[in-house]
Parts: C-alpha cells; sequence; structure tokens
C-alpha cells in the first residue's frame, strides 16, 4: 500500500519556512518526498536550511510587497501546496494599540496571505492543489491584549472559509489554529516585552494550555502535512484547534 502521508513529486511553498513552525514544516515535507520551496524575508537563514534538505530551494520575498510576489511567481512554474504561514504579532488592548501598528500586523498576516494566495491560484488550479493558511487560538477567542493579532486571525479563518466556497473543486483551502508553540516567535515576545521576567511568563504561557506546556513546532508541522496530503483530501473549509485544549476549557 502506498503512504498517504508522502508528498512525492509535489511542489510545496512555504512563507516563513526558514524559522519556527515554517523551518519545521520544511523539513516535514521534505522528508516526506516535496520538492520545497523556502520563502523567507531572512535569505541566508533559508538558503542554510535549503542546503541541508534534499530537493529543496530558498527565495527571499516580502510578502507585503506586491512586486517582490510577482518576482518570485515568475520563477514558479508549478505548485501542489500553499503554506502561509509567516506572521507576526504585537502585544496591546485597542487603546494601546497605535494605527501604524495595527496596520503593520494586517499588512504582514492578511494582506500578505491575500497576495501569496492571488497569486498562487492558477498553478494551484492546475493542480487541485491545496492552501493551508496558519491561523491562531487567537482568532477564534479572545486573547487579553491581543486587540490586533486576534483581528488578523479571524480575518485569516474567514479567509480560509471563503477561499474553499469559491473554489471547491478547484483547491482545498483550509488552516490550523494552533495555541502558543515554543518557537522563535514566542523568544521574540518574552525578549520585548518579558525580558527580567522571561522564566515567569514562560510558565504562565505553558500553564494557558489545559496539558501545561507548549506545543512544539514539529507538531504543527505534522498536522500541516496530514493536511496538504491525499489523506486530507475530503477536507476542505476547515479549522483545525491543536492548542492542547485551549478551546476545549
Amino acid at each position: 500500500m502506498s503512504d498517504p502521508f508522502r508528498l512525492d513529486g509535489k511542489i510545496a511553498l512555504i512563507t516563513g519556512g526558514a524559522s519556527g513552525i515554517g523551518e519545521a514544516t520544511s523539513r516535514v515535507f521534505a522528508q516526506a518526498g516535496a520538492q520545497v520551496v523556502i520563502v523567507d524575508i531572512d535569505l541566508p537563514r533559508a538558503e542554510l536550511l535549503a542546503e541541508s534538505l534534499p530537493n529543496a530551494s530558498a527565495h527571499r520575498c516580502d510578502i507585503t510587497n506586491e512586486a517582490e510576489v510577482r518576482q518570485l511567481f515568475s520563477q514558479i512554474s508549478a505548485l501542489d501546496i500553499l503554506f502561509n504561514c509567516a506572521g507576526i504579532g504585537l502585544v496591546g488592548n485597542v487603546e494601546e494599540t497605535e494605527l501604524a501598528d495595527f496596520q503593520r500586523l494586517f499588512r504582514v498576516n492578511v494582506e500578505g496571505a491575500f497576495l501569496m494566495t492571488k497569486m498562487a491560484l492558477p498553478l494551484l488550479q492546475k493542480s487541485r492543489g491545496s492552501v493551508l493558511n496558519m491561523g491562531s487560538v487567537a482568532g477564534l477567542v479572545g486573547v487579553k491584549r491581543r486587540f490586533a493579532y486576534c483581528a488578523t486571525k479571524g480575518a485569516i479563518v474567514a479567509m480560509t472559509r471563503q477561499l474553499a466556497v469559491d473554489y471547491p473543486v478547484e483547491i482545498r483551502a483550509n488552516c490550523i489554529a494552533p495555541g502558543t508553540v515554543d518557537s522563535p516567535f514566542v523568544e521574540a515576545y518574552l525578549e520585548k516585552y518579558h525580558r527580567n521576567e522571561k522564566d515567569k511568563v514562560r510558565s504562565e504561557l505553558n500553564q494557558r494550555q489545559p496539558v501545561g506546556r507548549l506545543g512544539r513546532p514539529e507538531e504543527i508541522a505534522n498536522l500541516a502535512l496530514y493536511i496538504s496530503s491525499s489523506a486530507a483530501d475530503f477536507m476542505s473549509g476547515s479549522i483545525v484547534t491543536i492548542d492542547g485544549g485551549w478551546t476545549a476549557a
């Protein structure tokens, strides 16, 4: 029997693919046989990762820049999987959030996913490919002092469902909604906002998930593999939580 979780012969593009969940997914997809296109703002890091993987390439692209996204896709002739994984965060309630910061989060988290999906769509339609968006529990429930971040992830949830409705047989569109994951994303948050109390806040983050720990990047990557594989061919328009029980509590 063939392994339904293999991606042999598939081309997968991962934004933010050089670090954190994106890096873990690049590794998992490559191990599953995919040709991985690692897209990241940090080209040296992306190149190092690509060199360590079979059949991988690295590309620098600012996903908020339409010209750069068009240039990226001018180099890609076929695509089976688009994983919109790149994203940024912000701490603050509505009163603490400046307009410029609110707009910056929407540019990266929402407009970036929009531009990548728009440019990838013709290729994905040819292959009956898959769009996988990086959501968050913050797009499903309110998280204290995450006003802008919750707004962007709520938009990603809505965009995912809408894509599945507009293109029900041409592509599949799904969204992963993780809880807090032990990644450079979280480390940057701790360094920026809690430099003098990292251990205390890290413990609080662990306890926010009922299972009592942070998620691991490879756990999210393995879910991404399932959703992107032929095993999940009946899945479209789904928002899949992987959050240690957070949204169940």
